[in-house]
């Protein structure tokens, strides 16, 4: 089953299928025999298609490398529909199909997975890792990671949850009792599991002509989806708290800055929300100059 980002990419697809079926019996139907290509077919580029007799007119044989190194321009990579890699999305399926937004680095940047991973951490000249967590339903989550912190450069995110440190399950912790264990830790190699983001989810939507998303929000809370905008066409919900935009993290920054960083991404945008009542569970008691000031807006690095 093939997975999309979007709604229009899913449209776009279906639409290049339709031409693609349509077109194909009519160069058949006038005598012409399809190339067959050298790679697999969801490498198969459409120059072999649209040109099948090349190779026997002109001695050309337009193999996808020959195409790469002579007229990049209609490589695979650059076609209109094109596969994005798993191991980029995080998808674990291989049909992951983003004919327009596969260009976007912010939906590569944004990407959630909810798998598991590990990392390793050391302390800095302060003897701290820039790390503050929160207590949910018996899970220990992160809700501030300090800017060019440990914590920060080993690619913590808020709401990332954290299963165990150093081989000790923090299942049913408290704040203050997960706080104690890294303190205690030695200063190098602190081995943190991590579940990515078990809470968020990200939505890749489409600008209009105008250059409009089609939700409003105060505070960073989507309060309001446009009728027949990309957002209400891709599940765009209220009550939920915009985190990151193109993967870069936004929580704390004023409207009009979130308003500034959509107008500056390109005409695709991948956000990453929360529902607003676990949102605010985490944020509660903590200062908006925390969130603001000391958290981590830096833009990822692929």
């Amino acid at each position: 089953m093939s997975i999309y980002p979007s709604l229009e990419d899913m449209k776009i697809d279906q639409i290049i299928k339709a031409q693609e079926n349509y077109v194909q019996p009519a160069f058949n139907n006038f005598g012409v025999d399809k190339i067959q290509s050298t790679s697999n077919a969801s490498s198969s580029l459409p120059l072999a298609n649209v040109y099948p007799a090349l190779k026997d007119f002109m001695g050309l044989d337009l193999t996808a490398e020959l195409i790469a190194q002579n007229m990049p321009e209609h490589s695979q990579s650059t076609a209109l529909v094109c596969q994005v890699s798993p191991s980029t999305t995080g998808y674990s399926g291989n049909n992951f199909i983003a004919p327009l937004s596969c260009q976007s680095l912010g939906l590569q940047k944004a990407q959630i997975t909810h798998g598991i991973r590990q990392l390793i951490l050391c302390k800095d000249k302060d003897n701290k890792i820039g790390l503050r967590v929160k207590a949910v339903d018996n899970g220990i989550f992160v809700n501030l990671v300090i800017d060019k912190s440990p914590a920060a450069l080993a690619g913590l995110r808020f709401g990332d949850q954290i299963l165990e440190i150093n081989g000790t399950s923090v299942a049913g912790f408290t704040m203050e009792k997960v706080h104690d264990l890294l303190k205690k830790s030695s200063v190098n190699g602190i081995s943190i599991a991590v579940r990515d983001r078990p809470f968020e989810r990200t939505l890749t939507l489409h600008k209009d002509s105008a250059g409009l998303l089609g939700f409003r929000f105060k505070n960073g809370r989507i309060t309001t989806v446009v009728k027949d905008s990309s957002a209400a066409r891709n599940g765009i919900l209220i009550n939920h708290q915009l985190l990151e935009i193109d993967g870069q993290n936004v929580i704390g920054l004023k409207d009009k800055d979130l308003s500034k960083i959509i107008d500056h991404c390109e005409r695709t945008v991948t956000v990453t929300i929360m529902p607003s009542f676990i949102y605010d569970h985490m944020i509660k008691r903590m200062a908006g100059s925390l969130l603001k000031d000391l958290m981590d807006h830096s833009i990822p690095n692929l």
